[in-house]
């Protein structure tokens, strides 16, 4: 037994020394294993870090919670785009154009404002409130003038703004007037007749349903649309009248609807002189250098009016607020 016990024991201890090895090698995988793990993970923690403050920069800037506002040095002429339609929510509307007269008037080295004027016209109740807030500012501001000058077209809507500047300039092949104001639409009751579609339309209000494109032309509800619509036109020519004074030579052509060149314009009296906005702000205002106020959308406004509009759309809210157009 002893002899057998003495055989057996280098083996057992082979056999030990074998399975420490193996423990210590695993072991040893396993810790390297896990460092490469918290190695990785600490690189794509930073890593995630970077991106996400590199999204919050952009979505800072796209906001305009960085930058601030905007600044100027020295004394400059400011200038104020007013390009595009006329809409809440549109290219050119009230809150966004009185952001940037603002901000114009509240720079003290504002020498004199530009109006660069490029819209066929578009909601009469935006329109309104410009020419209102450009005649209160120039009352509260009378040393610093306000010139509207016309680039490819000053129409309708457009021609309500400008009407309130001191003086408007044209280009000689400007599109100018267009002082009017209309309701379009369409009907479909013949269409509906020949493809057999019945129109069955429930309204709690006898007019509520006025102007339907779906059903026939009601006498009453024509008659209240045009008055509405006579009303709002001599609104605008009471606007223009104020506003050209005595240099306005009106014809009964000046307030039909029609529209003329930048040239014809000056001799209606619609429009002062020929000029560019360099021009002006070099000879008028004497300032030439030019800084923009125009007010730029930031990120979310697109997107929360993106979303207001797909709403309104949905409901039909659109159908009135665009109906009635000075173009």
């Amino acid at each position: 037994m002893s002899e057998d016990s003495q055989q057996n024991t280098p083996i057992n201890n082979s056999k030990s020394d074998d399975t420490k090895w193996q423990r210590d090698a695993i072991e040893k995988l396993a810790s390297s294993a896990l460092t490469e793990q918290r190695t990785a993970r600490r690189w794509s923690i930073f890593f995630k870090g970077l991106m996400f403050a590199y999204l919050f920069i952009i979505l800072f800037l796209a906001m305009g919670w960085l930058g601030g506002g905007k600044s100027s040095t020295g004394s400059h002429t400011a200038l104020i785009e007013v390009a595009g339609v006329i809409e809440a929510g549109g290219a050119v509307n009230a809150d966004s154009f009185m952001s940037s007269l603002h901000d114009a008037y509240d720079d003290k080295n504002t020498k004199g404002i530009i109006l660069r004027i490029n819209s066929p016209g578009g909601s009469p109740v935006q329109a309104g409130i410009i020419n209102d807030e450009i005649k209160r500012q120039k009352k509260l501001h009378p040393k610093i003038p306000v010139y509207a000058v016309v680039e490819d077209i000053c129409a309708s809507g457009g021609y309500y703004i400008a009407a309130a500047a001191d003086k408007i300039y044209v280009d000689k092949a400007s599109i100018v007037g267009s002082i009017g104001v209309l309701m379009d639409g369409y009907g479909f009751t013949e269409v509906m007749k020949k493809v057999g579609v019945e129109r069955r339309l429930l309204t709690a209000g006898e007019n509520k349903a006025m102007l339907d494109p779906f059903s026939p032309v009601n006498p009453k509800h024509q008659a209240l649309a045009q008055a509405m619509l006579n009303e709002i036109h001599e609104q605008f020519k009471t606007v223009v009248r104020q506003g050209r004074g005595s240099r306005l030579k009106e014809t009964p052509e000046t307030f039909s609807g029609l529209f003329w060149s930048g040239e014809e314009s000056i001799k209606m009296g619609l429009a002062d002189a020929l000029g560019s906005a360099d021009y002006v702000a070099r000879d008028v205002i004497k300032e030439e250098k030019i800084v923009d106020f125009t007010s730029q959308e930031d990120f979310t406004s697109r997107i929360a009016k993106r979303i207001g509009a797909s709403m309104a759309k949905a409901v039909g809210v659109d159908v009135l607020t665009k109906g009635i157009q000075l173009r």
